[in-house]
């Protein structure tokens, strides 16, 4: 099962992003009037993200290695951290501001993603380096409260309001729930990244599996809420 794991991660990986990206696109007629639609984008987003985050072990395996090798970009850490986490936090409040209807909870989401842009920006200027080592944390950490307070502004709105009647209908709903236990796992995993050494293979292999775990989840789930959620116009 390991050697599977091991051999087999990166095309398991790949495969569930692909039926999630066919799976939005095929339904992307139904959802083209809703906001939903940003769902199916998002998921193209991740796949050229992840696809692209590759780019050690690509030019490892075709001998371009040396391109990179002994520079800041010769790791993926800092990819990952701006454009996934990132990427991740900006799409869910987006989507959540677009569904929530009270103008209070509006406002809280948009001026916290101001707050949060500046903690990336001043990130950006004042920690440029760390982001490209695997023990730089504060965009995670940044990117955390962000996605969780979005996700919270979402449900708090959804029980004080007629919704809750309905909620297990909304592909809203299940987006924040799937995002919600996803992160919880992956945050913590993402801190022991510092402890990562390419000779521990019994680290590498839990780690894999963990996060083989996640991204099937991740990604099946909202397939799976594409499919059997109907478009909400309202």
């Amino acid at each position: 099962m390991d050697e599977f794991v091991k051999e087999n991660y990166s095309l398991i990986t790949y495969s569930v992003e692909f039926i999630a990206v066919l799976t939005g696109l095929i339904l992307l007629r139904k959802y083209k009037n809703t906001h939903a639609k940003a769902i199916i984008f998002f998921l193209i987003y991740a796949f050229l993200v992840d696809f692209i985050g590759s780019y050690p072990s690509i030019l490892y395996k075709n001998n371009l290695f040396h391109l990179i090798e002994d520079t800041l970009i010769e790791r993926n850490y800092w990819w990952y951290a701006i454009f996934w986490w990132v990427g991740l936090s900006v799409f869910m409040v987006l989507i959540n501001y677009k569904v929530v209807s009270n103008d209070l909870l509006k406002k809280i989401l948009k001026y916290s993603l101001y707050v949060y842009l500046l903690q990336v920006l001043l990130c950006l200027i004042f920690r440029f380096e760390l982001i490209f080592k695997p023990d730089e944390q504060f965009l995670k950490i940044a990117s955390f409260w962000i996605v969780i307070l979005s996700i919270v502004v979402y449900l708090f709105e959804i029980l004080r309001s007629e919704k809750i009647v309905l909620f297990y209908k909304s592909i809203y709903f299940y987006l924040n729930i799937i995002m919600f236990l996803w992160i919880l796992v992956m945050i913590p995993m993402d801190f022991f990244e510092v402890y990562f050494r390419s000779d521990d293979w019994n680290y590498i292999i839990l780690k894999y599996k963990i996060y083989l775990s996640l991204n099937i989840f991740l990604y099946l789930s909202i397939s799976a809420a594409l499919v059997f959620c109907k478009p909400e116009t309202k």
